[in-house]
């Protein structure tokens, strides 16, 4: 048997090492290791993805950003009620809802390239006929342009989900929680684009209100235009391609996709058998209520006492830097000490913001402070819940389970939005913060039954958690 030489040693250490990954926080980590993951081709591509994803989301949630702020006071203005307002908002949730589901069917079908510059695209659409709704005072367009704007949040809800196609299971929840991170710059400017907007509008002569939706408009356009040229290889197909499951992909859609078995019943259907994904898609559904219903009303309640939109806009702000500025640290935490105890303290955040706004309701800094934390509590929740809700369902049916999970959130965020002016003129703003308040009981509830408890109070992994739960 001939020794080794220098030259085969050498080889030996310029060959790639490709690492047996588990994940011990994933089901199918039961199985065999997952190698795949540390190959060559897959770290460029996950390196890749997370730089299209990163810069996409600047862009893209800088074009939406004007939606909660200038978005309702341009629907005040056209519908001249403060009702409508509430609706108007609401439609940019009832979109998202919409499209959701349908995207996460085409991403499963066609990959991540295809649904997310196609949301895009239609987001840019949809601002630039908030323009001629702002114009013409058209209702009709006004809805329509909202919904189609809703494409852009349904978007950015679904970048966080691809930037954990190809990450390391140990740090799924930092690699989604950095795509929410990164949206910090765009979400917090986005509220303000009324500024800018307004030389937009000296300049072309454009209606007030409506400049910042030109420039969300061509920034929504070249967002698309990102995600489709640089989104090279496409993650959710090379993760099939790697793992075999092209066609377990496939299928999955195309039954999603049948009469017999909607998209909505299959993925629920899914959710329903695991108790961790049940949770899971609570916790997202409710923070996502409670964050939509008080920051719906917050513009129209800031100027019936007389503030400006440059005060309504920096408060979307502060409220918007708490939702995403301290994702990181939501998705580290989630990593290293389970996804339950982050959703938790995600609990006792948004009831503590209803508590402030409650009793500082009549108060500008008041109000800030409690969508400051109104914003940090939905972080501190959605950051781990959606991390849980995708890897507690099998890998092909994921991209539909996240559809039909954002789809749920945002079907229940538009009752919320539609409710909420409604709520807010019966009870004041005081009165529809402690209702959202009231909403972390249902979670609490769900937690001190459910199996993943022991995570709290054992140190039991997060594996055998799995394994109780299932």
């Amino acid at each position: 048997m001939r020794a080794p030489t220098d030259s085969s040693h050498a080889r030996d250490a310029e060959r790639p090492v490709v690492r047996q990954v588990r994940d011990p926080d994933d089901p199918e980590a039961l199985g065999p290791p997952v190698s795949w993951l540390g190959l060559p081709d897959v770290a460029v591509a996950r390196r890749r993805t997370q730089r299209v994803l990163l810069v996409a989301q600047v862009l893209g949630s800088l074009g939406v950003g004007a939606a909660p702020s200038i978005g309702v006071l341009l629907a005040q203005e056209v519908t001249r009620s403060e009702s409508w307002a509430g609706v108007a908002r609401a439609s940019t949730t009832i979109g998202a809802a919409l499209l959701a589901l349908p995207l996460g069917m085409l991403a499963a079908r066609q990959g991540r390239r295809r649904s997310l510059s196609l949301a895009w695209a239609v987001a840019s659409a949809g601002a630039a006929v908030l323009v001629l709704a702002a114009a013409t005072t058209s209702v009709v367009l006004l809805v329509v342009g909202m919904m189609a704007l809703g494409a852009g949040s349904a978007a950015g809800m679904q970048s966080r989900f691809a930037a954990t196609d190809l990450a390391l299971p140990a740090r799924r929840a930092r690699s989604l929680s950095m795509v929410v991170w990164v949206g910090t710059l765009g979400a917090v400017i986005g509220p303000n684009l009324g500024v800018p907007g307004k030389s937009v509008e000296s300049r072309t002569g454009l209606p007030p209100l409506s400049g910042a939706f030109l420039i969300g408009a061509v920034l929504l356009g070249a967002t698309a235009l990102v995600v489709w040229v640089f989104m090279r290889p496409d993650p959710l197909l090379l993760a099939a391609h790697h793992t075999g499951g092209g066609a377990a992909f496939t299928q999955a859609a195309t039954q999603a996709a049948t009469p017999a078995r909607t998209g909505v019943r299959a993925a629920l259907g899914e959710i329903r058998q695991v108790p961790a994904a049940r949770f899971a898609l609570t916790a997202l559904v409710l923070a996502h209520v409670a964050m939509v219903s008080v920051m719906t009303m917050t513009p129209v309640s800031l100027a019936r006492h007389g503030q400006s939109i440059t005060i309504v806009g920096i408060t979307i702000s502060v409220h918007v830097l708490g939702m995403y500025a301290f994702a990181p640290l939501a998705g580290a935490a989630a990593d290293r000490y389970g996804r339950m105890p982050v959703i938790l303290a995600g609990q006792a955040v948004l009831g503590l913001s209803a508590i402030v706004n409650v009793m500082a309701s009549g108060s500008t800094t008041g109000v800030m402070v409690g969508l400051f934390l109104l914003g940090l509590g939905w972080s501190i929740v959605t950051v781990p819940a959606a991390a849980l809700l995708s890897q507690s369902v099998p890998a092909p049916s994921r991209p539909f389970v996240q559809g039909a999970g954002d789809s749920a959130m945002n079907a229940a965020a538009a009752i919320g939005a539609i409710t909420s002016g409604a709520l807010m003129v019966t009870f004041g703003f005081s009165g529809l913060a402690a209702i959202a308040g009231v909403l972390v009981l249902p979670v609490l509830w769900m937690a001190r039954r459910h199996p993943c408890r022991t995570e709290l109070v054992a140190r039991r992994s997060a594996a055998e958690c799995h394994q109780v739960a299932l």
